[in-house]
């Protein structure tokens, strides 16, 4: 076969190739090789929705609010007592100092360093504490008839701080503020493991007593 032969037949293949290519393509059919079935679970939003709409239709919508209503109201009016903290079996006295150890420089508006890393600050040299706290259970009777000698003592200058029991209901009341040792922090810092207690300030530090 002759070079220009070959040229001719290798332009025809090419064009047969070619228009094999811009032919539409058509879908064929190559068995089942397994069952398929449509795509059944359900849009997550969807579920929540139709779950809503049975517990509002059955009212258990509105139980679910009234019960959870009920759970603040009783954790803010009863909080849990703090835990490890008994009554006063035997008296003891001991000091606590609140000074702190600055973890980083403490500089000035203008960048002056004001404070070195590692100095230790005593916050009573700055503010004093103005008034004894005194800590109790609201649970035992003894203890909040002491809590009430101590407000008739100090003329009400005494901040209440309870470690159980209900503060609102002493605020309704004596008409007087009480706090609440919300998860023993302040115990837990100052180290009272029994109530009644009384703290005070006694120079630059803290005297603690815990009171039969």
């Amino acid at each position: 076969m002759r070079s220009s032969d070959r040229a001719r037949i290798a332009a025809l293949l090419l064009a047969v190739a070619g228009i094999a290519l811009t032919q539409p393509a058509h879908a064929q059919h190559l068995g089942v090789i397994g069952p398929v079935y449509p795509i059944a679970e359900p849009s997550l939003l969807a579920l929540i929705q139709s779950k809503l709409r049975e517990l509002t239709a059955n009212g258990g919508l509105e139980r679910l609010q009234r019960e959870s209503q009920a759970r603040i109201r009783r954790q803010i009016e009863d909080p849990a007592p703090v835990a490890g903290i008994t009554r006063t079996a035997t008296a003891r006295t001991f000091h606590f100092d609140p000074s702190i150890e600055v973890p980083y420089p403490i500089s000035d508006a203008e960048g002056r360093l004001i404070m070195a890393p590692g100095t230790r600050v005593n916050p009573l040299d700055v503010v004093s504490l103005s008034r004894p706290l005194f800590f109790f259970d609201a649970r035992d009777a003894e203890q909040v008839e002491r809590a009430r000698r101590e407000l008739a003592e100090h003329r009400g200058q005494v901040k209440l701080i309870l470690t159980g029991g209900s503060y609102l209901d002493l605020m309704r009341r004596w008409k007087q503020t009480v706090y609440y040792d919300q998860q023993g922090l302040l115990t837990t810092r100052l180290g009272i493991r029994q109530v009644p207690a009384r703290v005070t300030q006694d120079g630059r530090r803290l005297r603690i007593d815990e009171l039969r």
